[in-house]
Parts: C-alpha cells; sequence; structure tokens
C-alpha cells in the first residue's frame, strides 16, 4: 500500500516508544519532529530516521512547558511543513505507593504526562482545525481507565488525558471538524523507561507481563495513521481485557488485578541507588536506546486484540487471565 508522506511530530522521540514511532515512520518516508529533553537520544534517533528515510528535525523541548512546545511546532511548520499528524509519548512517573510520592514528585509527574499531552493537543489543533484536516494519536494506557497499586501518578494522569482528549474530540464533532483524536492503549514494553523511572518500591520496577518490544507497539501506530476514524485502540488482546477488568468493578477483580500488578511491577531484586528522569533527562549526554533490559521475555509481535462482543464473556476471560497471571507470577516465586 502506498502510504501519504506527511508531516509528524512526535513527543518522547529520544527513547522508548516515541523512538521506535520515529523509526517506523521514517520507514515511510514521513518529515518527522522530534521533541523530547535528551538532545543525545534525539541527535541518535535523528540519525536513525534519516538513515530509514524519512527526514528529521530535532527539537529539545520539556513537553511540560506549553511555550516551548508552541514553539516547536511553529518551527515544524516552519522547517518541514503544515503538521498533518501529532503523536504524544512522551511521560515520566514516580512508581510507589500514594503515601510514598511526594507533592513534588506528583506534581511533575503530572506536568509531563497529563499537562504535556495537552499542552501537544492544543499546539496540534490551534493549526489543524483551521486547515479542517489532521491526527492527534495520544498513547494511552490501561491504567488510564482503572487505577492500580504503585501507579497512583501514573494512573491520575493517564486517566486525566484521556477525559482531555474525549472532550476535545466531543468539541471537534459538535463543529463538524474533520480532525480526528486516537487513544492508543499498548501492552507493557520493554522500554528504558523501567531503569529510568523515579521508584519507592523494594523491588526494581520492570513491565507486568506479558511485554513486547516497542517495534511491535510502533507498527500498530503506522495502522494507526492509516485508520484515523478509529477514536480508541487497544493495541492487543492483554489490553483489551485489561480495558475490560477497568471496567468490572467487583473486589474480587481488584484484588486479583490488584495483587498481579503488585507482583509483576517488581523485580525479586531490591532496588539499588541510581539516577532517574523525573527532573532531568538520562539520555542528554549519552544515548541509551530504544529498548530496556527485559529483550529476553519480551515478544517481538502483537497479539491482535479482538473484538469483543459480549460483557460477561469479557469479565469472566478477563478475570481468568488475571488469575492466570497471579499464578504464574507465584510460581516463579
Amino acid at each position: 500500500m502506498t502510504v501519504a508522506v506527511r508531516t509528524v511530530v512526535v513527543t518522547g522521540a529520544s527513547a522508548g516508544l516515541g523512538r521506535a514511532v520515529a523509526r517506523r515512520l521514517a520507514a515511510d518516508g514521513h518529515r518527522l519532529g522530534l521533541l523530547a529533553r535528551g538532545r543525545a537520544g534525539l541527535e541518535a534517533a535523528a540519525q536513525e530516521v534519516r538513515e530509514a528515510g524519512g527526514t528529521a528535525l530535532v527539537l529539545p523541548c520539556d513537553v511540560a512547558d506549553a511555550d516551548a512546545v508552541e514553539a516547536a511546532a511553529d518551527r515544524v511548520e516552519r522547517e518541514l511543513g503544515p503538521i498533518d499528524v501529532w503523536i504524544n509519548a512522551a511521560m515520566t512517573t514516580v512508581q510507589g505507593g500514594v503515601l510514598d510520592v511526594t507533592a513534588e514528585e506528583l506534581r511533575r509527574s503530572t506536568e509531563v504526562t497529563y499537562l504535556g499531552s495537552a499542552h501537544g493537543v492544543v499546539s496540534a489543533l490551534r493549526r489543524m482545525v483551521p486547515r479542517d484536516r489532521g491526527h492527534v494519536v495520544q498513547i494511552g494506557s490501561a491504567l488510564g481507565v482503572r487505577g492500580a497499586p504503585l501507579q497512583g501518578a501514573y494512573s491520575g494522569a493517564k486517566h486525566a488525558i484521556r477525559g482531555f482528549c474525549d472532550a476535545a474530540s466531543a468539541d471537534l464533532r459538535a463543529d463538524g471538524s474533520r480532525v480526528r483524536i486516537t487513544i492508543l492503549s499498548p501492552p507493557a514494553m520493554n522500554t528504558t523507561h523501567f531503569t529510568w523511572v523515579r521508584a519507592h518500591t523494594r523491588g526494581a520496577p520492570r513491565p507486568v507481563p506479558p511485554v513486547v518490544q516497542p517495534a511491535a507497539v510502533a507498527e500498530q501506530v503506522a495502522w494507526v495513521l492509516e485508520h484515523p476514524r478509529r477514536s480508541r485502540v487497544a493495541v492487543d488482546a492483554a489490553t483489551a481485557v485489561s480495558l475490560t477488568v477497568g471496567r468490572t468493578d467487583t473486589p474480587v477483580v481488584g484484588r486479583v488485578v490488584g495483587a498481579v500488578i503488585r507482583r509483576g511491577l517488581q523485580t525479586r531484586a531490591a532496588l539499588r541507588p541510581r539516577p532517574d528522569a523525573l527532573f532531568a533527562p538520562l539520555d542528554d549526554d549519552e544515548d541509551h536506546g530504544v529498548e530496556g533490559p527485559f529483550g529476553r521475555e519480551s515478544r517481538s509481535r502483537i497479539v491482535e486484540a479482538p473484538i469483543v462482543r459480549r460483557p460477561v464473556l469479557s469479565g469472566a476471560v478477563a478475570l481468568a487471565t488475571a488469575g492466570a497471571a497471579l499464578a504464574v507470577r507465584r510460581g516463579r516465586g
């Protein structure tokens, strides 16, 4: 299939999913504006984009700064052309119980993961709405539907951006606009996030199984760009189950899911002191690439999400999946 070349902005482009998305879209020849804090990571990402056949513009930027995001958007339009697609992948957070996270840490996580995404949505819509075309892709999460242990800061921010995008979509529909917003919820990925995140836990942070490589999710992002009418996309079957669980409010489901997530988010090895990326990037002077240290257990392909038509059956499948995952974790212990 021939893909129309677009001008695309990707936030969080220096590492992890954002960088994997930039790599994938470069293969289609797109013009890419790359936003992130880490300069070394951004330069390395830009080099990969150019080698893959795309055009790259490096834009060091803290998305928590609305003026900086606006300035980056202006520069993209001057140097690459009108923005067709804006992909929000930037995030940071603190892993720990709500009583362990400080007010300063909570504020910073919210400023980046929620407000940083909202700034991107607004900057994109300011340019897309007058032209009556464009597509915003917001990287969401199953934790934006239901909160989880040790994830208060992240869950809160993802709930907030989900509501913000829903409201923005409602505005667009009410005005008859052809601009689209898609919330894409991926599974746990093997990215640098887990070695960068600040944590107040006994074990070191890790992704909750099943884990996929970010390149597999980037492939789904590329698909979404060709199917902009989808307002919500669960990337894989595990995420679809998680989203179903998020709407199943029973004590049993809550206990099982909570236990699975609490166990799954930590390694058995104790957390050692280390730097984190909450307030300053770790890839400003040194590139850390796309992937994290969990490659041996990560799948390179997505198990596609089925269309679930029966809510009762969905809940049963969700509970069974959560129970099986808990049994596996106990067996490993």
